[in-house]
């Protein structure tokens, strides 16, 4: 059976968009799941070794694992008191972002069952129901074609990380009721493999096409990417710092080889400009000697309890899928 949202008018080529094998809700997006806290008994789907994508807002820590992004691959919530939130995760890109869905006003975001280059193709629920491609943060189909979905700041790492550094996070709870088991990875070797669910023209393989990467983009088709192999590559203790440009200012990305993860700030708090760099396995800044962790938290020194603001358009995917969204950015790999 023909997908509907084939009939609508696209800014892509037509070609390019290919079914993923399910119709409309085939993946069941989740709709305010309940979260509980890090110890509950529900979440023994979790292992240490499992990501999870971090939120941190209104002085409240959540996560949703990519376990249940592997079933649902967008997670509809609501902060109490914050913005309605779209928390995706596109197995097949390995991609993890979350979207204020104030701009379909409000209304929850489901799995559309097409895809482009592999990624996420998401369509909201409103009357008019256009597309929304997720590694391109906007709409390609539909009446919404060109109009950008803001992103809030997220972060991608392990669970057993993210978890020491927040633990009082809330957590999608693993009773859902929906007969899935979120212990059992549903792609087989996939991450490990160097094959593509669906091949397309372009593929960039000058790396391992499954490398995770942090990327800022850029509208333009540009940006900056840092592959997590390169930032592996020059840490001291297990972590690193990296001084860079983008998205119109100075930036400063923290990589945490323990957490597996990497996000990018300004490197700036308490009104002042900060230098930082790695002394004994910890990120200081030369300016106050303050301790920082990976979320961008002064954990000690003078600015304890600062925070760095984190850019909201970095994100972390697959190599092969960063290069095929963004193909004009630049690629750190050393330096800085």
């Amino acid at each position: 059976m023909e997908n509907p949202f084939t009939q609508l008018e696209c800014t892509v080529p037509d070609r390019e968009i290919v079914s993923g094998g399910v119709p409309p809700d085939g993946i069941p997006s989740l709709e305010d799941p309940p979260f509980v806290g890090a110890s509950h008994a529900s979440l023994d789907y979790l292992r240490d070794e499992d990501r999870v994508i971090g939120l941190y807002l209104g002085g409240q820590a959540w996560a949703v694992p990519h376990n249940v992004g592997w079933w649902h691959e967008i997670v509809n919530m609501a902060v109490p008191g914050g913005p309605d939130l779209a928390v995706s995760y596109c197995p097949l890109t390995g991609s993890s972002l979350t979207f204020d869905r104030q701009v379909v006003g409000g209304a929850s975001l489901g799995v559309s069952g097409l895809l482009f280059r592999n990624n996420l193709i998401m369509f909201d629920r409103t009357n008019d129901r256009s597309l929304w491609f997720q590694m391109a943060r906007g709409s390609r189909c539909g009446t919404a074609s060109g109009t950008p979905i803001p992103m809030v700041a997220s972060w991608d790492l392990r669970w057993d990380a993210w978890r020491e550094m927040h633990p009082d996070t809330r957590v999608v709870s693993g009773d859902l009721g929906m007969g899935r088991d979120y212990t059992r990875y549903p792609y087989g070797n996939y991450e490990q493999s160097s094959e593509l669910l669906f091949n397309f023209a372009g593929v960039d393989d000058s790396r391992f096409v499954k490398e995770r990467v942090l990327g800022v983009p850029e509208d333009d088709g540009g940006g900056v990417l840092f592959p997590f192999g390169a930032l592996r590559e020059v840490e001291s203790d297990g972590v690193s710092v990296v001084r860079d440009v983008a998205r119109g200012g100075d930036v400063v990305v923290f990589w945490d080889s323990r957490a597996s993860g990497a996000m990018a700030y300004r490197p700036q708090a308490a009104g002042q400009g900060l230098t930082f760099q790695v002394e004994d396995g910890e990120i200081r800044d030369q300016e106050t000697g303050s301790t920082w962790r990976l979320d961008g938290l002064a954990v000690a020194g003078p600015l304890a309890g600062d925070r760095l603001e984190p850019l909201a358009d970095a994100f972390t995917a697959f190599w092969f899928a960063w290069r095929a969204f963004y193909p004009e950015s630049r690629i750190w790999e050393g330096g800085g």
